[in-house]
């Protein structure tokens, strides 16, 4: 089966250690929740040179900074609430 998107987060020791770490967990919560496991590819990447804003999170070919586990539910329902839409 062929994804429709991907989810790229950096875990990078950065980014591990500001709480990528617990990202991770409520981005798989999410996917599972909404149904979404077989339509993204999610997984994680080592640094992406952007430390200085991480945590990072990318989805697709947009990239989110600074995300937290306070933000990041947000961050992918306005994300895949667009995409249904179009």
């Amino acid at each position: 089966m062929e994804t429709k998107h991907e989810i790229v987060i950096c875990l990078g020791s950065s980014c591990f250690s500001r709480g990528n770490k617990d990202v991770l967990e409520v981005v798989k919560a999410f996917l599972k929740e909404h149904k979404l496991t077989a339509e993204v590819f999610f997984h994680g990447d080592l640094c992406g040179g952007k430390c200085e804003e991480g945590p990072v999170l990318q989805i697709d070919d947009q990239t989110f900074s600074q995300v937290t586990v306070d933000n990041v539910y947000e961050i992918l329902t306005s994300y895949f609430e667009v995409e249904q839409e179009k």
